[in-house]
């Protein structure tokens, strides 16, 4: 477990990536639209980990709140791990409140989940995989690039994991 990114919630993305732009001294490296959660995201790689920014790309979404009610600011903590199944597992064997029944698709091609800021010294935390690590992933498999013509569904499974009898109900 890395930690893979810290999550900034801002009121202005235009702004805010200009600004971040000059602090890093380099530009940014990836923009995405997270529809679901109505955010849009702007990505600066740092080292080994992330700094992502997060617009609200509608008054409802959850940064618009966030900000509203807490201003601009640090948002989360993402921490990469190899399962997040069972990591999501053990934490609320541990008896932290998880945010997430399911891990659900988030930014930057990972499987996301949150753990609630009162267990972790009002902090959100996330959880983030992967997904071409992540067990029984759907994608759509591609046979010519050129017509992006698919032909059905397969499932990633590059990286071996020991499957718990939890886990392998899920997907069996």
């Amino acid at each position: 477990m890395h930690i893979d990114h810290i999550g900034i919630a801002v009121a202005d993305l235009e702004a805010a990536v200009k600004t971040y732009e000059t602090i890093l001294n380099s530009p940014c490296t990836k923009r995405e639209v997270v529809e679901s959660e109505k955010v849009e995201t702007a990505f600066f790689q740092t080292g080994e980990s992330k700094v992502e920014l997060l617009g609200a790309t509608s008054e409802d979404s959850v940064i618009t709140k966030y900000v509203a009610k807490k201003g601009q600011g640090l948002h989360h903590v993402a921490f990469e791990v190899d399962d997040i199944y069972s990591e999501l597992d053990r934490l609320r064997g541990e008896g932290f409140t998880v945010l997430n029944e399911q891990p659900k698709n988030g930014a930057d091609n990972k499987l996301v989940a949150f753990v609630h800021p009162k267990d972790n010294a009002g902090v959100l935390v996330e959880l983030c995989q992967s997904k071409k690590y992540a067990v029984g992933f759907p994608t759509k498999l591609v046979l010519n690039s050129k017509t992006e013509t698919y032909i059905g569904y397969f499932f990633y499974l590059w990286k071996p994991f020991h499957l718990s009898y939890t886990q392998r109900k899920r997907y069996v």
